[in-house]
């Protein structure tokens, strides 16, 4: 059996007390040198400074000089040109047929209405059977006269028997005529019993029923003369001096649609309330125009010169009107002006602004004072 020399361990132990530092120190060191060849701890240079950026991407267009029309706004109402009242000329009689309802255009001597005429009719048949009566009468007496006339240098026939058969003629014949007139006068009934348009145009109104029994002179229906309608617009002492006779107006519906009338008259006196003078504007015939509508009208007076810029340069803020106003550096400066006409696309600026700076068109509502922008065309 071979024997194990003890004395072995302890100077293993000790060798391996003076190693392992050493050892520890190494990898220590291989580490360093790992992490400071790194590319993730390398500090990168410092960028150069690339100055501010441009908040926001906008359009811009200089202000120009054209021609606007000058242009007179007016409120008014739209009425019927001319209202006829249709009435019953008979009274007591009873309404036995209603043709026609609101709004039904109407050509004149159109029948509208017509009333039982029995009644009527008896005492037409009866005067003419007293016209006929007469005219028997006067030919009886214009014989006897005929006669008295042959006779009258023979003798015959006294002088007052004479003068008799002739005023018997003229009597006659006034009776006649009488008759005649009184005739006439029940065929005008007759006719009456038959209610016609005076004119042509729209009815506007009816209040005719059925079996109704209506006094003379009541009226029966409402009609608008030819359809005719106009707008009447209200206009101050200080303006109604810039408006003419025959002059063209545009004249625009609460429906919107627009049509051009005329100035037909202009009132010789004011409101005694509101101190306007109305101007009366014929319409052409339009179903949009309805009697008792508002409308507006714009009265052309002419063209004048005026600066403009197009109208999403114009932003609205707080109440007032600004544009934003870009300088030489890309800079925005908000700039108050004062607004006047628009036509199109344009707007025309009073005050505020030089025919030769340059304003923010797309974009310009989001703009603040200040700002940095980028301009592309």
């Amino acid at each position: 059996m071979t024997s194990v020399d003890s004395s072995s361990h302890p100077n293993k132990r000790r060798l391996w007390r003076i190693v392992a530092p050493v050892l520890v120190l190494l990898l220590a060191g291989v580490a360093w040198f790992a992490l400071k060849a790194s590319p993730a701890d390398e500090v990168p240079p410092p960028a150069a400074d690339a100055g501010p950026k441009a908040s926001m991407t906008i359009t811009v267009s200089q202000p120009t000089t054209e021609k606007l029309s000058i242009a007179l706004q007016a409120n008014g109402n739209v009425m019927a040109w001319q209202e006829a009242s249709v009435g019953a000329e008979l009274g007591g009689l009873r309404l036995a047929t209603v043709l026609v309802n609101v709004g039904d255009v109407v050509r004149k001597g159109q029948v509208l209405a017509t009333f039982a005429s029995e009644t009527t009719q008896a005492e037409s048949l009866q005067s003419q059977a007293s016209q006929m009566q007469a005219l028997a009468n006067y030919e009886n007496a214009k014989a006897d006269a005929d006669r008295a006339r042959s006779i009258q240098d023979t003798g015959a026939l006294s002088q007052s028997q004479i003068a008799l058969y002739l005023t018997q003629e003229k009597v006659a014949k006034a009776q006649w005529e009488a008759a005649q007139a009184a005739y006439s006068a029940t065929r005008v009934r007759l006719g009456n019993t038959a209610v016609k348009a005076p004119d042509q145009g729209i009815i506007s109104a009816r209040s005719a029923t059925v079996g109704a029994v209506v006094g003379s002179g009541q009226e029966l229906f409402r009609l608008i003369r030819q359809g005719r309608m106009e707008w009447r617009g209200e206009v101050t002492a200080s303006e109604v001096g810039r408006i003419r006779v025959g002059q063209r107006v545009q004249v625009t519906a609460a429906t919107g649609r627009e049509v051009e009338g005329k100035v037909r008259a202009i009132a010789p006196s004011a409101d005694a309330q509101t101190r306007n003078i109305l101007v009366y504007v014929d319409l052409p015939p339009h179903g949009d125009f309805k009697s008792g509508t508002f409308a507006n009208g714009r009265f052309d007076l002419g063209q004048s010169e005026a600066l403009t810029v197009p109208t999403p340069a114009i932003v609205v803020r707080d109440g007032s009107t600004y544009v934003f106003v870009i300088d030489a550096e890309q800079h925005a400066s908000q700039r108050k002006v004062q607004t006047g006409r628009r036509v199109g696309e344009r707007v025309e600026v009073l005050s505020g602004l030089q025919a030769g700076e340059s304003v923010a068109v797309q974009g310009a509502g989001f703009l603040n004072e200040a700002d940095l922008v980028k301009v592309v065309k």
